[in-house]
């Protein structure tokens, strides 16, 4: 059987284009592995695959969540989990492309052993960080479990109620938790990564670019529908790059021009924190410059 092919890489890299071809080429199934280009609400803002540009290649786990669902790394994992048990039943080989490193991460060295959160609980402590700014929302995590707020960024809000949520189910800091880990979905061996890193000043080229062209291709509508939706800021979606911008624009807080710099600028940002990911925590995945690169490196890793 086919090794499974992750394909990981910054936003706006050419991961997509890149799994379609070596898909085709080995009769495989591309999988996601974005974080927002899992939610249906968000398709041109996430530049996900279109079906001219999809073809004749499989693609699953793609636009199938609402909007207002808090997707999480563990929900993908047992959500890829039985998605990679399908094919291999099948023989298909498996090709999955994200930016998302943690989903690559976790699935590649396994995820910490964190208990349930009860949904009440869940829903309770995110009734309650409604509308909390991200840094009080910081602030309470540090007076209550200061070693895992040292560790989280206060403008994350998704991982400070997550942290909140583990603390009031548990009564445990998350940091105890996360040195114990499960056994990885695709231990060593049985896949083989890339990591697509194309100059960096390229790169920001084709990021302002793309963005131009979500302008020009309905982006502004499909966040004008996620708007009227009137959804919890903090919830994920809400917060994909572009979004909190034009929502901004649409309601008259900015102007056109400042939310398409700040869609652009919060894209290259990410770009960097996603090398950074990269370098430190995806082992395994050999480095390539281009889509040609990449597609040798993954064919001498076929070969051995």
């Amino acid at each position: 059987m086919t090794p499974a092919i992750l394909i990981a890489g910054p936003t706006a890299s050419g991961k997509s284009a890149l799994a379609i071809e070596i898909a085709r080429a080995l009769g495989g199934v591309v999988v996601n592995a974005d974080s927002m280009q899992v939610y249906k609400d968000l398709h041109v803002i996430t530049a996900r695959p279109t079906l001219a540009e999809q073809g004749d290649v499989p693609h699953l786990m793609f636009g199938g969540v609402d909007a207002a669902v808090n997707y999480s790394v563990g929900r993908w994992l047992t959500d890829v989990r039985t998605t990679l048990a399908d094919l291999a039943a099948a023989r298909r080989p498996a090709v999955l492309v994200g930016g998302t490193g943690m989903y690559f991460k976790t699935l590649t060295q396994g995820i910490s052993d964190i208990p349930a959160v009860p949904d009440e609980v869940r829903e309770r402590v995110r009734a309650d960080a409604e509308g909390v700014p991200p840094a009080d929302l910081h602030a309470q995590l540090t007076a209550r479990d200061p070693l895992t707020a040292a560790r989280l960024r206060p403008t994350d809000p998704q991982r400070i109620v997550r942290a909140l949520e583990v603390l009031e189910a548990t009564g445990q800091p998350l940091a105890a938790f996360q040195g114990r880990r499960e056994a990885p979905i695709l231990p060593q061996g049985s896949w083989r990564g890339v990591f697509l890193a194309p100059d960096r000043q390229e790169l920001y080229r084709r990021i302002d670019a793309r963005f131009e062209r979500m302008m020009e291709s309905g982006a502004v509508e499909e966040v004008a529908a996620l708007a009227a939706r009137d959804l919890d800021p903090a919830l994920p979606a809400m917060r994909a790059h572009g979004v909190p911008g034009l929502i901004a624009w649409l309601r008259g807080e900015a102007t056109r021009e400042e939310a398409v710099a700040r869609g652009k600028a919060d894209t290259r940002h990410y770009s960097k924190r996603q090398f950074t990911f990269a370098r430190h925590q995806l082992a395994g995945f050999r480095w390539a410059d281009s889509a040609p690169a990449a597609q040798a490196i993954l064919q001498e890793a076929l070969r051995d």
